[in-house]
């Protein structure tokens, strides 16, 4: 019986692991900045944190709106229907550049939040400049996601993978030169930090569109795009599927937005330690995600296809080995609480000894209880991609909403703000958050996929 699930393991892992490299280039932007910004200290440290709360928001929205592409492309592929795919591709592009430009805008616009959320002033003051330079990278970013969804649409996951390389040694190389001043560049700070995000992201889309480009299954795709030459119909389309599953991540990213807000009302070493361990969670959650991008392809093309049992089959598959990587991970957390936040910072700097020390401990603290929900945050985001693929959107949105905002949030907010628990009590709140939603999603996912094959 195990064999059913287990034999889909190669091939689901073959899918995934490019999207996990790609997913985790993401976040390892965000892992070399904060790396380096550490070293100049707690405040610079907060300051980025807080700036990129900013930038979480607009990117789960953009990056959740793009992820409609991904099954109608597969579906399309399944099919042998190249115009289909070509129209879902054409117009996913165009609603993401308008999408990337209006959160954009929307970011600038809610600066002056900074000074009206009791945030540490020292962090504001430093947070303001860094996010003026990185929300334009909203733009790029959002872009490539349309061409990164493409590609995994056609089951060319390598192409984004490769194109995340290339970006990070590019922010790699541009951090040290401007956050430090080396070699006759300009010592600019956590500034540095985002003249290499965007740097990156520039290149990032330009590369994969190369890579495409040159490839016999997808150039058509990219080559001659008639960007304004729009269907009413596909575009509602986009926009019927984009537009919840772009809430349903903005549902859960928020909810680690409001940590990060709720850490910064406890002071600047709090919301420090809460970056440390949101970052490393966030790496090992690009891992589940690689696997729900696999599970919407390979859902997306049972569905075309209308092979309900198999759909069924394979989802079960990628749920277990996502639940087996979120177990080690737990593992991970747990066994190397204390050692893995110091690679943030320095527990020997004398000049900031006592509030590096600070952060170090409640870092560890807050691993513990991220080691706990690794297994249902694994779960809840493959189960979404599983219903993604089915391309049912509503209810699983709804369902994002009660857990993290109804059940997760309270929780952290009463936690932090009226009991001893603190830092803690934000995280026992995201751990309540993610449970729920991943039992009511599977509940979910479990009754759909019975209902196709008893009617089919």
């Amino acid at each position: 019986m195990l064999a059913n699930y287990t034999k889909e393991f190669s091939y689901n892992i073959k899918l995934a692991y490019p999207v996990i490299m790609g997913m985790l280039g993401h976040t390892l932007v965000a892992f070399i900045d904060n790396i380096m910004v550490g070293q100049l200290g707690t405040a610079e440290l907060a300051a980025v944190s807080l700036g990129n709360s900013f930038m979480f928001i607009a990117m789960s929205l953009g990056i959740g709106f793009s992820t409609a592409i991904t099954p109608l492309v597969a579906e399309a592929d399944s099919e042998g229907n190249f115009a289909a795919g070509k129209s879902s591709f054409k117009h996913g592009l165009f609603l993401c550049l308008a999408l990337g430009l209006a959160l954009f805008a929307m970011v600038l616009f809610a600066k002056p939040l900074l000074y009206l959320m009791k945030q540490p002033e020292e962090v504001v003051r430093l947070a303001i400049p860094y996010l003026d330079l990185v929300a334009v990278s909203l733009i790029p970013l959002i872009v490539f996601q349309a061409f990164k969804q493409c590609s995994d649409g056609l089951s060319m996951t390598k192409y984004p993978m490769y194109a995340t390389i290339i970006a990070n040694l590019v922010n790699v190389i541009l951090n040290y030169l401007f956050i430090f001043g080396k070699f006759g560049f300009p010592q600019l700070g956590i500034v540095g930090a985002a003249i290499g995000t965007l740097a990156s992201r520039v290149i990032m889309v330009i590369y994969l569109w190369v890579l495409m480009s040159k490839n016999l299954k997808s150039r058509e795709y990219v080559i001659g795009i008639k960007l304004f030459s729009l269907t009413k119909s596909m575009l509602k389309k986009l926009l019927s599927l984009g537009f919840p599953s772009a809430l349903q991540m903005f549902f859960e990213v928020a909810i680690f937005t409001a940590a990060i807000w709720l850490s910064g009302i406890l002071g600047k070493n709090p919301q420090a330690a809460n970056q440390i361990a949101l970052n490393l969670s966030s790496m090992t959650f690009m891992v589940a995600m690689g696997f729900s991008v696999a599970a919407m392809v390979r859902v997306g093309n049972q569905r075309g296809l209308k092979r309900f049992r198999e759909l069924r089959r394979i989802a079960f598959s990628i749920v277990l080995i996502t639940t087996l990587c979120g177990t080690f991970f737990a593992a991970m957390f747990f066994l190397f609480n204390g050692q893995l936040p110091k690679m943030y910072l320095d527990e020997h700097d004398p000049a900031n000894l006592t509030d590096n020390l600070q952060v170090l401990t409640i870092a560890s603290k807050l691993l513990i209880i991220a080691a706990v929900f690794q297994i249902s945050d694994a779960i809840q985001v493959v189960v979404l991609g599983v219903l993604r693929g089915m391309q049912d959107v509503m209810m699983p949105t709804l369902i994002t909403f009660i857990a993290y905002w109804l059940v997760g949030f309270p929780i952290s907010f009463y936690l932090s703000m009226y009991t001893e628990y603190k830092s803690s009590g934000i995280w026992i709140g995201l751990l309540a958050g993610l449970t729920v939603s991943a039992v009511l999603l599977f509940l979910r996912f479990n009754y759909l996929s019975k209902r196709l094959i008893v009617e089919s």
